[in-house]
C-alpha cells in the first residue's frame, strides 16, 4: 500500500490560485486553450497528410503548420504578460506548448516528408534519425537557455519540409545530408535565436519572420499544378530562404561572439 502525504506546494499552488479574480483565472484558462489550438490544427494536418496524400492536400498541410508556428509564437508573449504561471501554478503550459511543438514541428512534417516521396529512393528509414535527436532536444533541460536562446538545432522540421517540398525535383541525396547534418547540430551546442525573447535583435527577427511569413502565404496560393508556373514559384521559394540563412548565420555569428567572449575572460 502506497500511502500518500500532504503536498504542500500544491497547497501553497491552490491558495495562490485563489488570490487572483476570477476574470484573470479564467484568462488564463483562454490562454492554455489558445495553446492547445495547436492539437486539432495537428489533426487536420494529419488527415491532410496521411488520408489525401496529394500536392494539393499537402499545400494545405504546409499552412496548417504555418498557422501552428503563428499560435506557438503569439501564445508566450501573453501568456508571459498575465504571469500565468502565479495565476496557474498547477498547470504547466510549458508541457502542452512543447507536445503541440513534437507534433507541429517534428512529427507530422516528417511524416509529410516521408508520404510526398521527398528523399526518393533512399526511403523514409532515415527518418527516424531526425526524429530521435528532435526527441533528445525537446527533453533536455537546457534547450532554452539563461541568456534567451535555444541550444542546438530547434527541430525546425516544418521549415525544412516545405523547402524540401517546393523547391522539387531535388537530388535525394541532398535532401538526406541536409536532414541528417541538421539531426547532428541538435547535439551541437550552437545557440540559436528565441525571437520571444525580449532584445532588439530579437524584435527585428519578428519583424524579418512576419515578412517571411506573408511571401510563403504567397507561395502557398500561387503554387500550382502545371510546369509552366512552377519556375516563378521556385524563384519565389529561393528568395524565401533569406530569412532562413539570416536565422542561422545570425545564430552562428551570436555563438561565435559568446565562445569569443569567454576566452578573453578566461571561462573556457
Amino acid at each position: 500500500m502506497v500511502v500518500r502525504m500532504p503536498c504542500n506546494s500544491h497547497k501553497k499552488a491552490k491558495m495562490s490560485g485563489q488570490m487572483h479574480s476570477p476574470l484573470r483565472i479564467t484568462l488564463a484558462w483562454c490562454v492554455h486553450a489558445y495553446t492547445a489550438l495547436g492539437l486539432p490544427v495537428s489533426a487536420v494536418m494529419a488527415y491532410l497528410i496521411i488520408v489525401q496524400p496529394l500536392d494539393a492536400s499537402f499545400r494545405w498541410a504546409f499552412v496548417m503548420m504555418l498557422v501552428a508556428t503563428f499560435v506557438d509564437c503569439t501564445d508566450g508573449p501573453v501568456a508571459r504578460a498575465i504571469r500565468i504561471r502565479e495565476v496557474l501554478p498547477g498547470f504547466d503550459g510549458r508541457r502542452l506548448d512543447d507536445l503541440v511543438d513534437w507534433l507541429t514541428y517534428t512529427c507530422l512534417p516528417l511524416l509529410l516528408i516521408w508520404k510526398a516521396g521527398l528523399l526518393g529512393s533512399f526511403g523514409g528509414w532515415w527518418l527516424i534519425v531526425p526524429l530521435m535527436a528532435s526527441a533528445y532536444g525537446f527533453c533536455q533541460v537546457s534547450i532554452k537557455t539563461d541568456d534567451g536562446y535555444f541550444l542546438g538545432f530547434p527541430s525546425l522540421w516544418n521549415i525544412i519540409a516545405f523547402y524540401l517540398y517546393a523547391l522539387q525535383p531535388m537530388p535525394a541525396s541532398i535532401s538526406l545530408g541536409l536532414i541528417l547534418l541538421l539531426s547532428v547540430l541538435t547535439f551541437v551546442p550552437l545557440r540559436y535565436l528565441y525571437p520571444n525573447q525580449p532584445g532588439l535583435l530579437n524584435r527585428l527577427t519578428i519583424l524579418f519572420g512576419a515578412a517571411w511569413c506573408v511571401l510563403l502565404g504567397w507561395i502557398f496560393a500561387v503554387m500550382p499544378n502545371d510546369n509552366e508556373r512552377s519556375e516563378s514559384v521556385k524563384r519565389l521559394t529561393i528568395v524565401s530562404l533569406i530569412f532562413p540563412i539570416y536565422y542561422f548565420i545570425s545564430s552562428w555569428i551570436i555563438t561565435w561572439r559568446l565562445w569569443r567572449t569567454r576566452v578573453v575572460r578566461g571561462e573556457g
